[in-house]
């Protein structure tokens, strides 16, 4: 594991939530957005207190922009969520790519926890990491991200003072990671121009993601899709034999052709592999 990645998951255990600085070329940051800039002109602002109706937000960002896949795949930010998520899944998926724009007069966005998506127990299991990664400057002014320190390790605690909350001030190029089990939200824009940001986030690869991945990426979109991210977005079985086409791994859709009749195959965990082969071993002496 390298060094800064030892630092960031420390940071993300204790508090919540950490930056990584200059995890990424400003240069790639500009490029991206300059792709994204129709779809930031042409997405209606949001309907609804939550999502907020002076907030534009839109997904679907490896398929509109090739240069999404750098931040998707960024490997010191997929060693820290690996990390956080694998003592609960045998792979982790992508959750969700969904770009922000947060207008002026906008006001800060509901605290809230990511994980309260899924119904499962919370305080035992981490569910999913975020990562935003800003377009424009985050300051308190701007609506950048606020969270509250501490806030993961009592996922009961609903409410917590406003004073109490950071904003971590990131530039082009900075990851802010945080966990779903952090309280966080929008902060009220007060300045006098927009602030866009994009949010990548990871999930236990047996979740269902926030993002229907399958249905943004279908098989004609994600076989352009490297190996690597087509099975990030689900285009991989979840051991045990979790996601399967026809009992198989679901990347044979990403083919040129695919049979009309499958085998099913096993795709089992090591461990289950092992118990099979000696309940059989057992069955035949």
């Amino acid at each position: 594991m390298s060094a800064v990645a030892d630092i960031a998951i420390g940071e993300l255990s204790r508090a919540g939530y950490c930056v990584l600085r200059g995890a990424l070329d400003p240069a790639i940051i500009d490029a991206l957005a300059a792709d994204l800039a129709p779809a930031f002109a042409l997405t209606p602002m949001c309907r609804g207190v939550f999502y907020g109706e002076r907030t534009r937000r839109f997904g679907a960002l490896l398929r509109r922009s090739e240069k999404a896949e750098a931040l998707v795949r960024h490997s010191g930010v997929l060693e820290i969520a690996e990390h956080m998520l694998l003592p609960w899944c045998q792979r982790i998926a992508l959750n969700l790519t969904q770009a922000i724009e947060i207008h002026p007069g906008a006001p800060a966005q509901l605290p809230h926890r990511d994980q309260d998506m899924w119904a499962g127990p919370k305080g035992a299991v981490e569910y999913l990491v975020n990562v935003m990664w800003p377009i424009d400057p985050f300051t308190a002014t701007n609506g950048g991200t606020r969270l509250w320190p501490g806030s993961h390790v009592d996922p009961d605690i609903g409410e917590l003072p406003e004073a109490d909350a950071v904003f971590p001030e990131v530039m082009p190029g900075d990851a802010l990671l945080f966990l779903g089990s952090t309280l966080h939200g929008g902060g009220a824009n007060l300045s006098l121009a927009p602030r866009r940001g994009i949010i990548v986030s990871y999930c236990l690869g047996w979740l269902k993601p926030f993002e229907l991945q399958w249905l943004v990426y279908p098989p004609a979109v994600a076989r352009h899709f490297s190996p690597e991210l087509a099975a990030l977005v689900g285009y991989a079985q979840h051991r045990p034999n979790l996601g399967n086409v026809e009992g198989q791994c679901p990347s044979i859709l990403l083919g040129d052709t695919v049979a009309d009749h499958l085998g099913a195959i096993d795709a089992l965990r090591p461990d289950q592999e092992a118990q099979a082969a000696a309940f059989l071993r057992q069955e035949q002496d």
